[in-house]
């Protein structure tokens, strides 16, 4: 973070509303954002450290995440850097929680992307929504509300596709997950879900118990796996002995989440998607 009280000299002026600056003392480089904050200043001029324009400041350590997102920030339109900024605030306010930095520059741009799709009639198709909404039932929720504010905006009807993908946007920042990680899971617990479904060993109708409490059960299993987290699982061997049908289509699926993350699904992970198997099907019954 910056030094208190320290001023930042502007580097690149990206729009009326960001602007690329460098810590005076400290030389760190940061994004800052608020209203009219570049409209009035040049390159190498100063941005005091109260000035009462700035609403967010932050700093990327990667260089090449630098250079990335100053081409996209040079190209959005300020009216959804704005609305981006009213879509974080609500974030923060509904969870409490201060959201990932990141989320300000991959937002606008995400939204942009997609105002452009809707006026010029591309469809949007989300093939991952209906577990979307029962991975992340709060944030499906609050990025509904965003896409409402997003279609009141620009004059355009956002289709429910698009809060699915809203909704990765919103947990991302609230997770500091990278969006593109959250994307990779959905996509995998999808393919699992489907496997499930072919084995015909489950009843898994859309929106059920058993739908929801699989889905997470799924993507909490590749976010440890993501993680690295070891396991202890000591009822293992009961499980082998008497969770038969069950522990062979896990087996089944981690075997898919082998290939699809090239990661080890340990034996104890295994096991506990088997045990949960087990009492959807007997529950089933």
């Amino acid at each position: 973070m910056p030094r208190e009280n320290e001023n930042f000299e502007v580097e690149r002026v990206i729009g009326s509303n960001v602007v690329m600056a460098r810590g005076e003392r400290s030389g760190e480089e940061f994004v800052i954002i608020g209203k009219g904050i570049g409209f009035t200043i040049k390159n190498g001029g100063i941005v005091e450290a109260e000035d009462p324009r700035i609403e967010k400041r932050f700093r990327l350590e990667d260089r090449e995440e630098w250079g990335r997102y100053r081409m996209l920030l040079e190209n959005i339109d300020p009216e959804v850097i704005r609305i981006s900024n009213e879509i974080v605030g609500s974030i923060e306010e509904r969870f409490g929680i201060k959201p990932d930095d990141k989320i300000y520059l991959a937002l606008p741009s995400h939204i942009q992307f997609t105002v452009y799709r809707l006026r010029n009639g591309m469809d949007i198709v989300n093939p991952l929504l209906e577990a979307t909404r029962l991975s992340f039932p709060k944030e499906f929720e609050l990025a509904a509300r965003a896409a409402e504010r997003i279609g009141r905006e620009f004059g355009l009807e956002v289709p429910e596709d698009e809060i699915g993908f809203l909704t990765y946007h919103v947990y991302s920042a609230l997770s500091s997950v990278p969006v593109g990680q959250v994307v990779r899971t959905s996509n995998i617990v999808g393919d699992l879900l489907e496997t499930i479904r072919r084995e015909n060993l489950l009843d898994l109708p859309p929106g059920g118990m058993n739908m929801v409490r699989l889905t997470i059960h799924l993507r909490c299993l590749l976010e440890r796996l993501l993680r690295e987290e070891k396991t202890s699982n000591p009822l293992l061997p009961w499980i082998e002995k008497e969770c038969g049908d069950a522990f062979r289509l896990a087996q089944r699926l981690a075997s898919r989440i082998r290939r699809s993350l090239d990661v080890d699904v340990p034996r104890e992970e295994t096991g506990f998607l088997a045990l949960h198997l087990h009492r959807m099907m007997y529950a089933s019954k």
